[in-house]
């Protein structure tokens, strides 16, 4: 899309060249100059109703794909994180009837490049200037959670077509509920342990959420372990070895499952943290941890088998956990979410998830509870 100089965003040459024209053959089907349709697409040029209705028939869409109006207005926006910079670049997502914005950093669990942003954080710190038609934002959901396979999710969404958006921003599981109830985001994704009969996950969801109701819903199950040096070279076999002397250790952060996971195995082989030099030293991610550990700076970080497998490290497996989605009742409705529901249905997804290392899908789009 290239922007005019009157605010217009003009899609003519992705279309154009969708149906395999050139800007001659085009231009000969409207009856302009060649240069008439090489200006609308650069931007220089805004054709008038009848010709944009030309357009619209010989290229067999609609006015409004060829041609956006951009909103280039000042929204007023509720900040779910703190954002001290001007002009910082912001995701904006629409929940019931805010709009809720997200700083564009390291925590978006859909790639390591740059993201195109929805708007830009005024001085003031209290609006944004968005740079997309605010309607598209109807159709995106924002996901809190740690689980990377999120990313996959995220793709087989944008797949199952109509427009529908996942965005996946990182949480532990605690912050991730919280971020539900606060109203900042339309699903959260959890993953305690079990450590009896009950739903861990159910469980601490009831004890936020209080009186609101939800749905919880499997989505992955993988394997939580070690990631080790290549080589293990500590010959560590459980989380009992992680003492040895000389062994560099990094945690995760409060509230994050795999750590209440690693403590509820310290206590049970009888080893105080005390003992485990890094203990106090944290990483806020699997990826994080795992960078650790690929470049030195740590022998052994809490994560995921899928994670240590793509950084080329060994593992030591503690625990299958299942990661959950919880789902607002208020949100099951929306366009997005009933695609999502759909997605995890479908068989494409549920390959390409158990296709990880680690994981499985046995309980992908269970519903586990309801709150």
């Amino acid at each position: 899309m290239k922007p005019a100089k009157d605010g217009v965003i003009c899609n003519v040459k992705a279309i154009r060249k969708a149906k395999e024209l050139s800007q001659a053959e085009l231009a000969d089907l409207v009856g302009v100059r060649r240069q008439a349709i090489y200006d609308m697409e650069s931007g220089r040029y805004t054709p008038n109703t009848a010709i944009a209705l030309r357009l619209a028939r010989e290229l067999k869409c609609r006015v409004e794909d060829l041609f956006l109006i951009l909103d280039d207005t000042e929204q007023t926006v509720t900040l779910a994180e703190k954002i001290d910079k001007p002009g910082a670049r912001v995701s904006v997502v629409r929940i019931k009837d805010r709009l809720v914005a997200y700083p564009q950093d390291g925590r978006w669990l859909l790639s390591e490049g740059f993201q195109s942003a929805d708007g830009l954080l005024e001085p003031a710190g209290g609006s944004v200037r968005m740079l997309q038609d605010e309607a598209k934002l109807g159709k995106k959901i924002l996901l809190l959670g740690c689980d990377p396979a999120f990313s996959i999710l995220h793709a087989h969404v944008a797949r199952h077509g109509g427009g529908a958006e996942i965005l996946c921003r990182f949480a532990s599981s605690k912050r991730a509920v919280e971020g539900l109830k606060a109203g900042r985001a339309h699903l959260a994704a959890a993953h305690l342990h079990n450590t009896g009969n009950a739903e861990a996950n159910v469980v601490m969801t009831k004890s936020i959420l209080k009186d609101s109701k939800a749905t919880v819903i499997g989505f992955s199950l993988f394997e939580e372990g070690l990631m080790l040096t290549p080589g293990n070279p500590f010959n560590l076999r459980s989380v009992a070895d992680l003492n040895k002397n000389g062994l560099r250790f990094i945690n995760r952060e409060h509230g994050a499952a795999i750590r209440v996971l690693l403590d509820d195995q310290l206590q049970h082989h009888g080893i105080s943290v005390d003992t485990i030099h890094g203990y106090q030293r944290v990483t806020t991610s699997h990826i994080e941890g795992a960078q650790a550990v690929a470049f030195g700076l740590a022998d052994a970080a809490l994560g995921l088998r899928a994670v240590a497998v793509a950084y080329r490290l060994d593992f030591c497996p503690i625990q299958f956990v299942r990661c959950d989605l919880i789902i607002g009742h208020e949100f099951t409705e929306h366009p997005a979410v009933q695609v999502l529901l759909d997605v995890l249905q479908t068989h494409a997804f549920r390959r390409d998830l158990a296709s990880l290392p680690g994981y499985e899908a046995t309980m992908t789009g269970t519903v586990i509870g309801e709150i």
